[in-house]
């Protein structure tokens, strides 16, 4: 036996698994509440109590200890870029797939208000963008001006323009600003290369945001946090879309995350159109690609949910609830561990999911237009076609805790009634059942051929 222990520091809660690597088994699930306000050790040692309590018996000493985190709200960015769609729109993918939460975008020059609202909102990271290499740098270096002189206490990235970056670099180094200067978001009109800035946006969680956090304690007890959550759970996405060298993947696929804040759609495709005679349109897509719905969660979100939810579409899920729609989303955000005891109370949550499901899978995919040319009718596409994506996998609790996984799932594929959106038509439905993509997508840093070989193991067919 080779045991491995992997953590996930979450908002609400610590999860642990065990694995053996040598058998490629999970040994043992256990977690406890997240106490982030405190000391995030007391939370994991809660649940490396019960661990042992579990392992009892087995002699186990873990070998490795490997941790990603999204505690505290896990890593929260503002992305700033020069033209809405464009620059702006690459350094929010660029955040997205890094595993931030962006609080909120930013085109052109800054105001003093703006920065005033950037510092309210209180970012972990600045990702600043804007200007193709050889464009427009007039902005970025405006930008930079305005955060060295009034955002002292933030790391900045730095992926914009190239041709600006010795003007930044030079700004920074007065004000004492700590940078990092990366390949521009958008080289070229509408190509993307998010990768560098992703990376080094990993770079600064490692460095800065886990001491930050109060994690400190608990990196010198593991072997280390590697990552955000949300980039663990989109590395386990890759790795089992796209195999390894031992190992074949399973092609292209879908995860739908639905938590307690957000609802996280993650696609590994690259999303090329699958009807004849279809136009691309808009900003390049990235083969992995990860969107994050805040006004789409279960509990603290859930009362944005029911604002950003019809009420009949909720309804339509669960035509026989006697529940007001939002006064019982508005309970559920105040009360966050609150977990479903009647029949009612779990059809009204399920209701929730599908909904959430539906509506975070329409933002995601790709959307097909008609657009009327002198040559007469043709379509366009903006976004990713997933139509023939092979898997949907479900993870999160509502999943799986779900008597009906599959329900959930199915309200996100494809609905003629609405056929414009590009969502998938007959994927096979898995659902993560003993939590473990997070974990994977950690342990595949190191292991990879294992990771896979135990996600195939353990995903469960629906």
């Amino acid at each position: 036996m080779n045991p491995v222990l992997l953590i996930d520091f979450g908002s609400t809660y610590t999860k642990l698994t065990a694995v053996d690597i040598d058998n490629e088994e999970i040994i043992a699930n256990t977690k406890a509440l997240t106490t982030v306000q405190s000391d995030i050790m007391i939370g994991f040692q809660n649940a490396y109590g019960l661990m042992k309590e579990k392992c009892k018996g087995l002699n186990i000493q873990f070998n490795e200890m490997l941790a990603c985190s999204s505690a505290a709200g896990g890593l929260k960015m503002i992305a700033i870029g020069l033209v809405p769609d464009l620059t702006a729109e690459a350094a929010k993918r660029a955040a997205l797939g890094a595993g931030s939460r962006v609080l909120e975008v930013y085109s052109h020059e800054l105001t003093l208000r703006e920065v005033r609202d950037i510092i309210q909102k209180k970012p972990d990271i600045i990702l600043l963008a804007g200007g193709t290499d050889g464009g427009n740098k007039d902005c970025i270096i405006h930008n930079a001006k305005m955060i060295a002189m009034n955002i002292k206490d933030v790391p900045v990235v730095v992926a914009g323009n190239s041709k600006a970056n010795d003007d930044i670099e030079e700004i920074f180094m007065q004000q004492g600003i700590d940078y990092e200067i990366t390949d521009n978001v958008m080289p070229k009109l509408n190509q993307l290369n998010v990768e560098p800035a992703r990376e080094a946006i990993r770079g600064i969680f490692m460095k800065k945001i886990v001491e930050a956090k109060g994690m400190k304690s608990a990196e010198s007890f593991i072997n280390g946090i590697l990552m955000p959550t949300p980039a663990a759970v989109l590395n386990a996405a890759k790795i089992l879309a796209n195999g390894t060298d031992e190992e074949e993947g399973i092609g292209d696929l879908i995860i739908v995350d639905i938590g307690g804040a957000t609802t996280d759609i993650h696609s590994i495709a690259e999303g090329e159109p699958t009807q004849p005679g279809v136009m691309k349109t808009g900003l390049e897509e990235p083969y992995a690609k990860r969107t994050v719905e805040g006004d789409l969660g279960m509990r603290v979100s859930a009362e944005s949910l029911g604002q950003a939810i019809a009420t009949r579409k909720i309804k339509k899920f669960a035509p026989n609830l006697s529940y007001n729609v939002k006064e019982r989303c508005s309970y559920l955000a105040q009360h966050v561990n609150e977990i479903p005891k009647t029949s009612e109370e779990k059809a009204f949550d399920e209701a929730m999911s599908m909904a959430a499901t539906e509506v975070a899978m329409e933002r995601h995919v790709g959307v097909l237009e008609d657009v009327y040319t002198p040559m007469g009718k043709v379509y366009s596409l903006t976004g990713k076609d997933l139509s023939n994506t092979g898997y949907v996998i479900g993870t999160g609790g509502v999943l799986i805790h779900s008597e009906d996984p599959a329900k959930i799932l199915k309200a996100g594929l494809y609905n003629e009634d609405n056929p414009k959106y590009l969502k998938p038509k007959k994927p096979q439905l898995l659902v993560d059942k003993e939590y473990i993509l997070s974990a994977m997508g950690l342990m595949a840093v190191k292991y990879p051929n294992h990771a896979i070989r135990i996600l195939k193991k353990y995903l469960i067919n629906v």
